[in-house]
């Protein structure tokens, strides 16, 4: 796809593989450097989530109406500065959990920004019919950084300290900023001297309400994501506490099940060429919501752990053909003068969704014990696939869904 998509590929990369380096890396400081209590930790991870994206949402329209590298290569150099005041302070003896917390609300606000802007440039860089293939690189790249990125950033934390892997996330976003930088392709200038008015932040929500293809995908996205992610605080409660595995453990059974994501995200080209991607997006849809009930029949011992794992690849290679296709239908979707806000609106909602749920799952299972939340977790899953679209009996065209059968006009 070209030598510019090869750096904006090699700039995700080196990014992502920062970001799963760091996994978890603030809760650890707060617990290695700053001694926190579990309800600090739960107030830092929900802060920088649902702050950062309440910051973002008037930054969508700001970012439509800009060229979308600089904006780019702008938040990764803003997540580059804010994240390296955290070692600075720490070897000051100057740092501080209200630091921890507003680093995080900038960092969550720089992704969403990011987010936007990224897969606005995405598609007036890549043509329409590899934006598919483009994405599904993208996925596995995601996939192979999960899998190898925390085991290898808990063991850098237990050699170097809890703020090696904040360093090395810093410099990831640096390295990312001088990838993007290194595109020479042109893109589109917008007006920029154009005024936002205060009905416009809200256009990226308005365009996905009324579209009939976006509007069941995002109001399945945050539904499955929302629930989903509200099961693993819950597991590893679970698991390390009355299972009693070990942290190894623990970590084995997440990371083999991220190899699923590189079978998913390679499988999702063909079966759209085979299938359309509206059948491709059904099925998937479906059967990524039939696993998560499973996870609550983990039991201790080798049974237990290899249940957990067959289940969260079961999960992961579903999840893996989903999103590439989805991603790709939302830009195919979304007008060039609106893909922006549309993306910030999608990332905000799904933000503040997890940040929710997971909250709301946690005093559940106050109630009724991590078991059961997860399960009545798993039962709503099962649920999600009502909200998708039927697919229709005509086969549509790879990496298209027809503006005729959608309803819908495209500028």
């Amino acid at each position: 796809m070209g030598r510019d998509f090869g750096w904006l590929w090699a700039a995700f990369a080196a990014s992502t593989v920062g970001t799963w380096f760091a996994f978890d890396a603030f809760p650890l400081v707060a617990i290695l450097a700053l001694h926190s209590t579990p309800a600090e930790v739960s107030l830092l991870a929900a802060a920088g989530l649902v702050v950062g994206a309440l910051v973002a949402v008037p930054l969508g329209p700001w970012v439509e109406f800009r060229r979308k590298r600089p904006v780019m290569v702008a938040m990764d150099l803003l997540r580059f500065a804010a994240l390296l005041t955290l070692p600075a302070a720490y070897l000051l003896g100057g740092l501080t959990f209200g630091q921890l917390v507003a680093v995080s609300v900038v960092v969550a606000t720089a992704d969403i920004v990011f987010t936007a802007a990224s897969g606005a440039f995405l598609k007036s860089l890549v043509p329409r019919e590899d934006l598919l293939q483009a994405n599904g690189r993208f996925e596995a790249t995601s996939w192979a950084a999960t899998a190898v990125g925390p085991p290898t950033g808990g063991l850098a934390i237990g050699v170097f300290g809890p703020m090696t892997t904040i360093v090395a996330n810093a410099l990831s976003f640096l390295v990312s900023a001088l990838g993007i930088r290194a595109i020479h392709g042109s893109e589109p200038v917008p007006n920029a001297s154009r005024k936002i008015g205060f009905g416009e932040i809200f256009d990226g929500w308005r365009h996905i309400v009324r579209h009939p293809v976006l509007r069941p995908l995002f109001v399945n996205s945050a539904l499955y994501n929302g629930l989903l992610m509200a099961t693993a605080p819950l597991l590893a409660v679970l698991m390390l506490g009355d299972l009693g595995f070990t942290p190894w453990q623990y970590g084995l059974a997440f990371g083999i099940p991220c190899l699923g994501g590189l079978v998913g995200s390679r499988l999702a080209r063909p079966l759209v060429r085979r299938f359309g991607p509206e059948r491709v997006l059904f099925a998937s849809g479906t059967l990524r919501a039939v696993w998560v009930v499973g996870l609550a029949f983990v039991g201790p011992g080798l049974p237990g752990l290899l249940l957990v794992i067959g289940v969260e690849f079961g999960i992961i290679v579903c999840c893996s053909v989903y999103a590439p296709v989805s991603a790709t239908v939302r830009l195919e979707n979304s007008a060039a003068d609106n893909v922006a806000r549309v993306l910030s609106a999608w990332s905000v909602t799904t933000k503040v969704s997890i940040a929710v749920m997971t909250a709301l799952w946690g005093l559940l299972a106050s109630w009724i014990g991590p078991r059961e939340a997860i399960a009545v977790a798993g039962v709503l899953a099962l649920c999600t696939p009502l909200t998708l679209r039927r697919p229709q009996r005509t086969r549509v065209a790879y990496g298209m869904i027809s503006p005729q059968r959608t309803g819908t006009t495209r500028t």
